[in-house]
């Protein structure tokens, strides 16, 4: 490697450190971003207030409705004389239990124990893990608490969760996140790099470097693939320490998912920043990327309920082959088929963006 460039990669690491607001935002502000989604980002519905409507002397009704509260998934609000169904509309409670007007343990004696769920139905996926969770609940406890005997089914299921039997939502959100703050931090950076040359003026004094266009290239875009490695490195061992997210795979299997993702995101990065005239058309540009990226990923939504007609973009994605990458990785092992195919696309994808910037950059510096 040339003397030239290996001074043009230092220079470049320099002027992206020398800054300590810089060296905040590449290695602490990812360590508190991964901290603040991986607490927020969760799929688990908790906190239902629930109010239950029954008798005053209806001591059954009573206990069945404490055994919702103390099950940890609902709050208890007072129902206080007012009408079920203004109780849901005011949004005093997200649910309302009603019980027989008659009690409910006389009422099931004589098999009319129904009881009514008035669910907010605003939110459709807190709506149904609302209801899943009171039918649980009832289906357990309402039998002995109305004084009756339950009848054993004549058939067992018995369910076994993998990976992640705790059912915890951390595991399956921080991997996701971990690729969404590398994917924010190389594509950003890099894609503010042309431009703030060009406002500095210093961009021509690069172009007059004793350097072919593919050296000035590297030199600026190989300290950003070394920054986007370690904050990969940090988000991971993050996860790792703070979530308890497990490390199932080996590690060159990450390092080399890691490497394909970033040199992929640094190129659509050096692609923005050679179409942008200035750092704040970069960064627009950099998040009318990002949040569709986001989006189709599969982060928060499984990518498989997006219409038809979406699919095609979302496997043009590479967060959402990364996000695939990192859970298989971390949660199940590694499984070689699933790597070798993700990994092909984003090789084929960090080829492809690769290319693409350098032509581009080519036509900028002529």
């Amino acid at each position: 490697m040339k003397r030239t460039l290996l001074a043009f990669i230092r220079k470049e690491f320099a002027q992206v450190l020398r800054d300590p607001r810089m060296k905040l935002m590449l290695f602490v502000m990812p360590m508190i971003q991964m901290t603040v989604f991986g607490l927020a980002l969760s799929s688990e519905i908790k906190n239902i207030r629930l109010a239950a409507v029954h008798a005053p002397d209806d001591a059954a009704a009573r206990r069945l409705a404490e055994r919702f509260t103390s099950s940890g998934w609902f709050l208890p609000v007072a129902a206080e004389g007012r009408d079920p169904s203004d109780l849901v509309v005011s949004g005093a409670a997200d649910a309302v239990l009603v019980f027989p007007a008659e009690g409910f343990a006389r009422a099931a004696s004589r098999g009319r124990g129904a009881v009514q769920l008035l669910v907010d139905g605003t939110s459709v996926t807190r709506a149904r893990s609302v209801e899943a969770y009171a039918r649980a609940v009832f289906s357990a406890r309402a039998a002995a608490e109305a004084g009756l005997t339950p009848a054993p089914p004549p058939l067992s299921f018995d369910a076994r969760v993998l990976y992640n039997p705790g059912m915890e939502s951390p595991v399956f959100m921080v991997p996701g996140v971990m690729g969404m703050i590398v994917c924010l931090v190389t594509i950003i950076l890099t894609s503010m790099s042309l431009t703030r040359e060009r406002e500095m003026g210093t961009f021509e004094t690069i172009v007059s470097a004793p350097l072919e266009n593919r050296e000035i290239l590297l030199g600026k875009t190989v300290p950003y693939v070394v920054l986007g490695l370690v904050n990969a490195a940090l988000v991971i061992a993050a996860g790792f320490l703070i979530f308890g997210v497990p490390v199932r795979g080996a590690l060159w299997q990450l390092a080399a998912a890691a490497l394909a993702f970033v040199v992929t995101t640094v190129s659509i990065g050096t692609l923005i920043s050679t179409i942008s005239r200035n750092q704040q058309q970069a960064m627009m540009g950099g998040f009318i990327f990002l949040f569709p990226a986001v989006l189709m990923s599969g982060i928060m939504y499984p990518v498989e309920n997006m219409p038809a007609l979406l699919k095609p973009a979302v496997y043009l994605n590479p967060l959402y082959y990364f996000t695939t990458l990192l859970r298989n990785i971390l949660l199940k092992g590694g499984d070689p088929a699933v790597f070798a195919r993700d990994m092909a696309a984003l090789a084929v994808m960090a080829a492809a963006t690769g290319t693409l910037a350098y032509k581009r950059f080519k036509q900028t510096l002529n």
